[in-house]
């Protein structure tokens, strides 16, 4: 006779399945990814190109020492110093200059920042549209950027023409060949850590005034030709232009040149604080070539600056901003 506690033999096959039958595997919250990368991957590739970086510096160094060392290379040195004989430029640096350089590194961060986020945000936090085009609708976060575009832009048109109605851009523009030999010579003395001789107060160094003039004159006039074109300001209808100019080989110039504008600022930042700092923000700041901190402070209120700009450039302050101009909306 059964035990009436004892389970049928239904009942035990039921709770057999029922401890047999596994689980559904619970689903682990999808983790927050940049540019297709988890944090602890970033982390991961950061920390190993951090160390590739000091390797490569460091044989860099040595070799570039070593080269120095040798007769011919001494020779080429001694013949071409890092820089060439300029013509009678202003020297100083005049107040202009020295707000143009703040306003341009305030909105350069702004931009690359904007741009950045242009080309990683899956789904913007507000749309534009404007009042004299209410078919056209773009995000606030282009809206901004192409703001930011138009302040540089004016910032840059300003800074030029002072340049040349100064006579300041004979500092930044070649007028000898002897300006890539000496270039060569100064790049080899930058990264041997001995650095180039400098002349008089504010004549660059070759490398320098390569570098200056790649910027304003080559680089920024191709970012905003390539930003036009992107823009809502182009003539979408024009069929000539477009077969002209292709959309899409503006795209293709546009991010290598706001790459070009980054590694510009790291190495720009990097130089200042390495080759006698105090000196350098003086110059930066105040005009003066004076060794004391004032440079300093002021460089460290203009960063204070810089990130609260960076900080504030959201949704929740753009919109009201953009508002005056059109409609802002989901």
């Amino acid at each position: 006779m059964q035990d009436s506690s004892s389970p049928t033999p239904a009942e035990a096959k039921t709770g057999a399945a029922e401890h047999t039958t596994p689980k559904p595997p619970k689903t682990q919250p999808a983790q927050k990814t940049f540019l297709n990368r988890t944090g602890r991957q970033w982390a991961v590739q950061g920390g190993i190109g951090v160390v590739a970086i000091i390797v490569v510096a460091a044989v860099a160094v040595l070799l570039t020492r070593w080269l120095l060392d040798t007769e011919t290379v001494a020779g080429f040195v001694e013949r071409y110093p890092g820089q060439y004989s300029q013509p009678e430029a202003p020297g100083g640096y005049p107040w202009w200059l020295n707000w143009a350089h703040f306003f341009n590194a305030f909105l350069m961060v702004l931009v690359i920042k904007t741009g950045i986020q242009i080309r990683t945000e899956a789904r913007p936090a507000a749309y534009w549209t404007p009042k004299w085009n209410k078919k056209r609708k773009i995000s606030l976060t282009i809206w901004l950027h192409n703001a930011l575009d138009l302040l540089w832009v004016l910032n840059g048109v300003i800074f030029v023409v002072l340049l040349l109605a100064t006579g300041y851009w004979q500092r930044v523009v070649p007028t000898s060949w002897e300006i890539f030999p000496n270039a060569l010579s100064a790049g080899l003395q930058y990264v041997s850590l001995d650095w180039p001789t400098v002349g008089e107060w504010a004549h660059y160094n070759s490398l320098q005034e390569l570098a200056y003039f790649t910027t304003i004159f080559i680089a920024a006039p191709l970012a905003i030709l390539t930003g036009l074109r992107m823009s809502g300001l182009w003539p979408a209808n024009n069929q000539a232009l477009n077969k002209l100019f292709p959309v899409e080989l503006a795209r293709a110039v546009h991010f290598p040149v706001m790459i070009y504008f980054t590694v510009f600022i790291l190495v720009h930042l990097i130089l200042v604080f390495a080759t006698d700092a105090l000196a350098n923000l003086n110059q930066i700041y105040t005009g003066d070539e004076t060794q004391n901190w004032t440079g300093f402070w002021l460089f460290a209120l203009s960063l204070a600056v810089i990130v609260a700009g960076a900080f504030l450039a959201r949704a929740l302050f753009v919109a009201p901003i953009a508002s005056l101009f059109g409609r802002v909306g989901r």
